[in-house]
C-alpha cells in the first residue's frame, strides 16, 4: 500500500467507511438502562446520550420501542452469555465484540476473552475496557481489528489463541449481503477447522424474537413501532437490513427455514437450534412491563439461537478458497481523472485508505476510473466508498476490467446500475 503510506485516518474517514457499528452504541445504551453497571461505565465514558443512540435522522423512538429494545437486548447479552460459558470451550471470541461489556464479565469470571470489531469499534473501545478492569483482568482479554468477511484478518487476529472457540455473533448478519454472507460462512468454517468449537448466533431467527418483544409490549402497534426500529438501524447504520438467505422470512418460517439450513450444508456447517425459553435467565427489564412478563417468556418458546458446528469430520485446513493477494493500488490524476488500479480486496481494512486518498486529492479529480483486472473482492465498505466517489465527482465512478466475482456483487447490491461498469 506504497500509495497510501503517511496518510492519516481520522475516525470521520473510517466511520464514513462503515458506519454499520453506530448501531452498537444503542444496543449497549439499551442494555445499560436495564442496570447493568458495567454497561452504564462504558456509556458514561463514551459519553453517549439518549437522543445520540436511540434516535435518528427519520425517526423518534417510542416509549414502547424503547421498552422493546431494552427487553430484547438484555434478553440476548444474557442468554447468550449462558450459551457462551455452556459451550465448553475454552476461548470466547466476540464478532463483532461492539461496545457490550462481554470482555468485563469474562475476564471477571477468569475466562479467556478475544474480542474482534471494526477499527473504528477497536480504537474506541480498548482503552475503556482496559480502563475497568483489574490489571489480572487485562491479561484475559485482547481486542483485534478485522474484517469479518477477510479471512487473513480472522487468522491473523486468532493465530495464537491456543484451545477451541466459542465463536458468538450477535446483530452482524442481518448487513450482509448474501455474496458477504457466503465468504462469512467460508471463513466460519475454516476457523472451526483450524481451532475446533462452536458459533452461536440468534441472527437467523433475531426478527422474528423482536416481532415477539414488540407483540408482548406493543399488542395492535407492533407493526408501526417495528418499521420505525428497522428505520432507525437503517439510518445509523446506513445499509439495508434483513437481505440475505440466513435470515428467516417471518412470511415464510419453514421454507426459509430449510434454505437457511441448506446454506450452512452447502458451506459443510449445521446448525442446532437452541430454544430460547431453555436458557434465558432472570431478565431486569422485564419488571418494565410486568403484566406481559409471563407471555413473554411464553413467547421465548418459539424461537431460538443457532449453535453452528462443522457438518462433517475436520478435512485438510485448505485456506486457497479465501486467500487474496495483500491490497495494493496506484493511481495518478490525468485531466481531472483519477485513474486507480486496485488489487486484492477493497473492504472495511481497506476502504478508509482509499477513502482518505481520494478526499486529500478531490478538489483536482473530476472523475475516477478503477481498473479492476486485479481485484478480487469489495465489500460493502468498498461499495460505499466508491458510491462517495460516484456523489462527489461530476463525471462519476466507471469500472473497467470487472471479474465474475465482483460483477455478482454489484449485481445482487444493483451497483451494478449506479456505476459505469466498462468491460
Amino acid at each position: 500500500m506504497a500509495l497510501f503510506d503517511g496518510l492519516e485516518i481520522s475516525r470521520d474517514t473510517l466511520e464514513q467507511a462503515n458506519p454499520v457499528f453506530n448501531t452498537a452504541k444503542l444496543t449497549l445504551f439499551q442494555l445499560s438502562g436495564t442496570g447493568d453497571a458495567d454497561a452504564a461505565a462504558i456509556s458514561e465514558k463514551l459519553g453517549l446520550t439518549m437522543e445520540q443512540t436511540q434516535n435518528s435522522a427519520n425517526s423518534v423512538a417510542s416509549p414502547e420501542q424503547l421498552a422493546a429494545g431494552a427487553l430484547t437486548m438484555e434478553n440476548r447479552f444474557r442468554t447468550m452469555g449462558v450459551l457462551a460459558d455452556r459451550s465448553g470451550c475454552d476461548v470466547h471470541v466476540d464478532l463483532p465484540c461492539g461496545y457490550t461489556p462481554r470482555a468485563i464479565h469474562s475476564a471477571r469470571a477468569g475466562k479467556r476473552f478475544v474480542g474482534l470489531d471494526l477499527p473504528a469499534v477497536i480504537g474506541e473501545l480498548e482503552g475503556v475496557i482496559s480502563s475497568l478492569l483489574t490489571p489480572e483482568e487485562q491479561k484475559l482479554v485482547r481486542f483485534q481489528a478485522v474484517d469479518a468477511t477477510n479471512y487473513a484478518t480472522l487468522e491473523a487476529a486468532l493465530r495464537e489463541v491456543e484451545g477451541t472457540l466459542c465463536i458468538t455473533t450477535e446483530g452482524l448478519l442481518m448487513y450482509f449481503t448474501d455474496s458477504e454472507m457466503e465468504v462469512f460462512l467460508d471463513n466460519i468454517r475454516l476457523l472451526l477447522e483450524r481451532h475446533g468449537g462452536c458459533w452461536i448466533t440468534p441472527d437467523p431467527e433475531i426478527t422474528l424474537a423482536y416481532i415477539i418483544a414488540l407483540k408482548t409490549v406493543c399488542g395492535e402497534r407492533f407493526m408501526e413501532v417495528m418499521m420505525n426500529a428497522r428505520q432507525q438501524a437503517a439510518d445509523k447504520s446506513d445499509v439495508q437490513v434483513g437481505g440475505n438467505r440466513l435470515l428467516l422470512n417471518p412470511a415464510d418460517v419453514p421454507g426459509s427455514m430449510k434454505a437457511a439450513m441448506g446454506l450452512l450444508a452447502k458451506h459443510g456447517l449445521k446448525a442446532e437450534r437452541m430454544v430460547i425459553a431453555d436458557y434465558m435467565p432472570e431478565l431486569a427489564s422485564l419488571s418494565l412491563i410486568p403484566e406481559q412478563a409471563e407471555a413473554y417468556k411464553a413467547a421465548m418458546k418459539q424461537c431460538a439461537y443457532w449453535k453452528v458446528t462443522l457438518a462433517g469430520p475436520v478435512r485438510a485446513l485448505d485456506t486457497s478458497a479465501v486467500a487474496s493477494k495483500a491490497f495494493d493500488a496506484s493511481a495518478q490524476i490525468q485531466d481531472g481523472t483519477l485513474l486507480l488500479r486496485l488489487t486484492g480486496r477493497l473492504d472495511t481494512m481497506t476502504a478508509p485508505n482509499l477513502l482518505a486518498f481520494y478526499e486529500q486529492n478531490r478538489e483536482a479529480i473530476q472523475g475516477v476510473c478503477v481498473d479492476c483486472g486485479e481485484l478480487e473482492y469489495i465489500s460493502s465498505a468498498g461499495l460505499r466508498v466508491l458510491l462517495i466517489m460516484q456523489k462527489g465527482c461530476a463525471d462519476g465512478v466507471r469500472l473497467q476490467k470487472v471479474n465474475r466475482l465482483v460483477t455478482e456483487i454489484l449485481e445482487q447490491t444493483g451497483f451494478d446500475s449506479v456505476l459505469a461498469v466498462e468491460n
